[in-house]
């Protein structure tokens, strides 16, 4: 089979009302696919989880039945009245969910009761016709293709603003002037500009990815054993135009079991959990009562506790790093099922379809918050320095070291610096220094000791992240929305 193009745009969702909610509020179908309205709000975003319904899985099962339907009538391997038959009775209203939910207990997946069903009601001269060339893995792995696929168009518009969002913070905060914490300790100055341009590169990096294995996510049509006998030769056609119909990649050849598509896909989602997820922990870190240098936004009341009327908890960066801690145990449990049993798999199959969901779930929740994160994020600037000055100096040992080296050496150069670092005033200690005073005035040294001018190449690195920003599809796609 010859590989099709895929969509260039992405197709709007198919779930019903998603427009009309708040980015976290979850409808009765999301809730009961999330497992509870009152937790799933707190891990999924209402678009994305619109499109990971059961009623959004039957409705992409459905489409794949059409468009078979369909594709063999185009190829001449069944009658065109019992496609059109076939396709009128595709629609998610005709069928009774918790008949199929009953039926594919019996039958371990949920497309042998969906074809019982669908037989039973087209016209008995369309009956032979439905499901024709097809095995029960085909129409399951290409409807949760598809669900993937359109769950993944509002998940990037999410992705998009939150990547705007971390672009805003790295150009506005270019040489905001931020101490960095090596090992957990006071280590060097940087600029807040490259924290939130590192954030920009990680999200950028896993928007690519994540692209890439969405694009490429194909249509599954191998019939019983891969072979497509059932079809005659015309079997790699109708899977060409079955591919087509559904604006999705045509695969070599059947994937039944060699998953690839869904490990890259499922790599995408856990990379973009971790870039997420990053985001939060260091957002959680800079609003430590101790630290203060940014507080999350949203108003009175938000990030309140039920004891402690004090307290300002970084809800969003908490639930990022939730999210971003139950990312690598469903992304593991889909490489684990991927090493599958000859032409079908007795289990491995089945393992992947929760997990699947759960992180297209998971990721649409990440996406938005972190886009609500970083476009409210209150940064304090003022807070920052005076974080960096209460060390009085100290952090700026290496720049001191550096204008010594030249003359005292690399190794007495350190010394001199580790006798004043222990001392109670490390400017007056250096000052008092004979090496030091030999070699630096009062002015040189207060120049050494600004932490402005300690901060290398930091405003290169943000501008080339924002550059990479401005040339990539988010931020056209930015550019379109305004």
């Amino acid at each position: 089979m010859k590989p099709s193009s895929s969509r260039s745009e992405p197709e709007p969702p198919r779930g019903s009302g998603s427009a009309t909610r708040t980015p976290f509020s979850s409808s009765g179908s999301a809730s009961q696919a999330a497992g509870g309205g009152l937790l799933s709000g707190l891990s999924g975003a209402a678009e994305v989880d619109a499109e990971l319904t059961d009623p959004a899985l039957l409705t992409a099962l459905l489409d794949v039945e059409r468009a078979l339907a369909e594709a063999g009538a185009e190829c001449g391997v069944l009658p065109e009245s019992a496609a059109e038959a076939i396709a009128q009775r595709c629609r998610p209203e005709v069928f009774d969910l918790a008949a199929l939910a009953e039926g594919a207990d019996a039958a371990g997946n949920p497309v042998v009761p969906l074809v019982r069903q669908l037989t039973a009601a087209v016209p008995a001269a369309a009956r032979p016709w439905v499901h024709h060339g097809a095995t029960s893995q085909d129409v399951l792995d290409t409807g949760l293709v598809l669900v993937a696929t359109r769950a993944g168009a509002p998940l990037l518009r999410q992705l998009d603003a939150a990547i705007g969002a971390a672009a805003g913070l790295a150009d506005r905060h270019r040489d905001t002037v931020l101490l960095a914490r090596t090992l957990g300790q006071a280590a060097a100055p940087t600029t807040f500009g490259l924290k939130a341009a590192g954030w920009l590169l990680g999200l950028l990096d896993a928007r690519t990815r994540l692209t890439a294995a969405r694009s490429a996510l194909p249509a599954q049509l191998g019939g019983a054993v891969g072979t497509l006998a059932a079809l005659g030769p015309a079997g790699p056609e109708v899977a060409d135009r079955l591919a087509a119909r559904l604006g999705i990649a045509t695969p070599r050849l059947p994937w039944h079991t060699r998953r690839q598509p869904l490990l890259d896909l499922a790599a995408a989602l856990g990379s973009l959990l971790a870039a997420t997820g990053k985001v939060g922990l260091d957002v959680g870190l800079l609003a430590q009562t101790e630290v203060a240098e940014v507080a999350e936004g949203g108003g009175p009341g938000r990030g309140g506790s039920s004891a402690m009327p004090h307290k300002r908890n970084p809800v969003d960066a908490v639930l990022l790093g939730a999210a971003a801690r139950r990312g690598p145990h469903l992304v593991g449990t889909l490489f684990a099922a991927a090493v599958q049993e000859h032409e079908r798999a007795t289990g491995g199959w089945h393992a992947e379809w929760e997990p699947l969901l759960d992180l297209l779930r998971l990721a649409g929740g990440a996406t938005a918050r972190t886009a609500r994160l970083l476009s409210r994020l209150e940064v304090r600037p003022e807070r920052m320095r005076e974080n960096l000055d209460a060390l009085g100096g100290r952090i700026l040992a290496e720049a001191v070291a550096a204008r010594l080296a030249p003359a005292l050496g690399r190794a007495d150069a350190h010394d001199v610096l580790a006798r004043a670092v222990a001392a109670p005033d490390f400017r007056a200690a250096l000052l008092a220094d004979p090496a030091v005073r030999a070699h630096l005035t009062e002015r040189e040294l207060d120049q050494a000791l600004d932490p402005a001018n300690w901060l290398g190449s930091a405003g290169t690195f943000v501008d080339g992240a924002l550059g990479e920003y401005r040339a990539s599809e988010a931020y056209r796609n930015s550019e379109k929305r305004t």
